[in-house]
């Protein structure tokens, strides 16, 4: 979210509290630097090294450039004017660029094909209120890809070949199973698939052939279940990688014998469960493993690689990633994460073992004065010792700060060590930020994950006040100026937070969080029906435990509200519909409580469009400063051309 900014007039828009200690805070960083679009992102390069694409800004949107490699011929080949392109890839032929996109933030994705040629711009899944995924694609298969499509039953995703020429879709694998994910191997044939049982257990299903019938592999209980699954076929075809954490607390990468059900542990990590997984793209073996406790740390399982992996770690500080590289492997793209700058993105020669940088995403941000995000650990009050990252303001002494606790989503997911927008935003504006891998969190093994089933509002929300405590015992936060603040599970802890613990938060941010946990679980997308078994396990059932989630939902402890509340929704939310947010401001205004309410008419489970993003943040910045009193932008911003449906006030 790009923008170059005059640093020497910034000074002239800001208002805020003054004093001794806000004079040593650096200069604000403008909301337009922090949110808006970014200069460029998301390189990669085609499949013979020729063309290096990547999305970037045309007439105010994300879009896919290309460029000839070691030429500046760059030149836009999409024509997105709405939502902006956020994720795309090369066609194996080196002729086609594909990308996904929905309508308004719906999630039904339709995949597009683009032929740089001639820029004819084709859409392989013309279907209304349909969502297709991209399955595989195959070198030796380089005008083909396969794609998953729930056009029959809205629940489940059919496997389709899509010709990139001609746009013919052929039925490849009917879903009459309830699968959930496919795998293909090497010849572009489904072999492989996933499957949640009624009991919430996983299985993986495999086949010899295209028209063999399905058999079982391996079996993962509900407590193995999130942290298990397919990587990818063996070159031979006669195995699998899968991940795997059953008999191990954290997850491991195995490779799992198609015919005997052996298995043997190739990589494993006793801290951190499996992070990423480096697959050579034409020779299909493993080369590298990634892990993540506070830092991600690489294992090198090919020593053809190992020199490489060495001169990549000395290109430069953070952490780097392969992002993908040619068919010669001669070339790769790396990004580098670094706490206090931008993501960084280089060209690697594996002949000189030398890194040329090709861009940041934000170039603005390279001068400036960033945060460092430290990683922390917490014990909670069971004892069970909890993860995160504190990010503190610069230039101010880190005692008696006001604090947001800003909640991830998720659950099943986690913060993680790099360049995080919004904690540099909170800590330009003069606050502490605290970032909670509260129990649920992935990559910290099993029992970590487990540990939080059934503990929505329990004691998952008791990690994130311990952490709370931890920060003014540790003489960080001022205590009467504490915020929460999330997005999706985060806005529902958030509604927690002001709900369960109400002397705790002088103010709360929720986004797009659910607010009753009964109607949440009866309107989930079609095409979760096959894993609501997992749901019901880890959060409850709504008929059968309709009185647990009842007494688990903030909408029935209105009346406990204490502090002002901002709400933030997307209409099309396909996940947390837009009711979620309705019936708690409905709630709040019978009780007369102060609740602040934004609808985005065409956002979904998050805000995608720049003027919707700095329209959103404007309005919480200055939420905050007014309940919380950091600092905040007043100049006016592309926010002014955001037309949001304002609610109560």
């Amino acid at each position: 979210m790009s923008r170059k900014v005059n640093w020497m007039v910034v000074g002239a828009a800001v208002a805020g509290f003054t004093g001794p200690v806000r004079a040593e805070l650096p200069p604000l960083i403008p909301r337009e630097v922090l949110f808006g679009n970014p200069d460029k992102m998301s390189p990669k390069i085609s499949p013979d090294g020729k063309r290096l694409g990547y999305i970037a800004p045309d007439q105010g949107v994300l879009n896919v450039w290309i460029r000839t490699v070691g030429k500046s011929d760059d030149r836009v080949v999409t024509k997105d004017r709405i939502r902006g392109i956020r994720s795309f890839f090369w066609a194996e032929n080196n002729e086609q660029i594909l990308y996904v996109q929905d309508k308004g933030g719906d999630e039904n994705w339709h995949i597009y094909c683009v032929t740089l040629g001639t820029n004819e711009e084709k859409d392989l899944t013309p279907f209304d209120g349909v969502q297709a995924r991209v399955t595989a694609a195959e070198p030796a298969f380089p005008n083909e890809i396969l794609l998953a499509i729930n056009n029959r039953n809205p629940q489940l995703h059919d496997v389709y070949r899509a010709d990139l020429k001609t746009g013919k879709l052929t039925l490849e694998a009917q879903n009459d199973a309830g699968f959930i994910n496919w795998v293909a191997d090497q010849h572009f044939q489904v072999r492989g698939a996933m499957k949640i049982a009624s009991t919430s257990s996983t299985s993986l299903e495999v086949r010899e052939t295209k028209d063999s019938a399905w058999r079982t592999l391996a079996t993962w209980d509900p407590q193995d279940a999130l942290s298990s699954g397919p990587v990818a076929f063996t070159p031979d075809g006669k195995g699998m990688y899968i991940i795997s954490s059953a008999g191990s607390n954290t997850s491991q990468l195995r490779e799992l014998d198609l015919a005997s059900g052996k298995e043997k542990v190739l990589a494993s990590d006793d801290e951190a469960d499996v992070e990423d997984v480096v697959v050579h793209p034409t020779k299909y073996t493993i080369q590298a493993v990634g892990f993540n406790k506070q830092r991600t740390t690489w294992k090198v399982l090919d020593p053809t690689i190992a020199e490489d992996f060495a001169a990549l770690e000395r290109v430069r500080a953070g952490d780097f990633g392969l992002i993908n590289r040619d068919h010669a492997d001669q070339t790769w793209l790396v990004y580098y994460n670094t706490d206090n700058g931008p993501v960084y993105y280089y060209a690697y020669d594996r002949k000189t073992k030398k890194a040329d940088l090709l861009f940041s995403n934000r170039a603005a941000l390279e001068k400036l004065q960033l945060a460092n995000m430290k990683p922390v650990s917490i014990k909670a009050r069971d004892g069970l010792v909890v993860n995160g990252y504190l990010t503190l303001p610069v230039g101010v002494p880190g005692k008696n700060l006001p604090l947001v606790l800003n909640v991830h989503g998720g659950p099943w997911a986690r913060d993680s060590w790099g360049y995080d927008g919004e904690a540099q935003w909170l800590a330009n504006r003069g606050y502490a930020c605290l970032q909670v891998n509260y129990r649920g969190s992935t990559g910290y093994g099993k029992k970590f994950l487990n540990a939080a089933n059934r503990e929505w509002a329990g004691k998952m929300h008791d990690d994130l006040i311990d952490a709370v405590n931890w920060a003014i015992a540790e003489g960080i936060a001022d205590p009467k100026r504490v915020a929460i603040y999330g997005g999706s599970y985060g806005g529902y802890a958030t509604l927690v937070g002001l709900t369960f613990t109400p002397d705790v938060f002088c103010c709360g941010v929720d986004i797009v969080g659910p607010s009753n946990l009964i109607t949440f679980m009866e309107t989930i997308p079609p095409y979760w029906k096959p894993i609501e078994s997992i749901l019901w396990d880890r959060v409850g059932h709504p008929e059968k435990d309709a009185e647990f989630l009842k007494s688990r939902s903030p909408l029935f402890k209105v009346d406990q509200i204490k502090k002002p509340l901002l709400i933030a929704q997307g209409a099309n939310d396909p996940r947390v519909k837009k009711a979620e947010s309705q019936q708690i401001v409905e709630a709040l205004k019978k009780a007369g409580k102060v609740v602040e309410y934004v609808e985005y008419p065409d956002e979904g489970h998050g805000f995608a469009r720049p003027e919707n993003r700095l329209d959103f943040y404007g309005r919480a910045e200055k939420f905050l400063a007014t309940h919380v009193g950091g600092r905040f932008e007043e100049t006016t911003s592309k926010s002014d051309d955001a037309k949001p449906k304002p609610g109560a006030n």
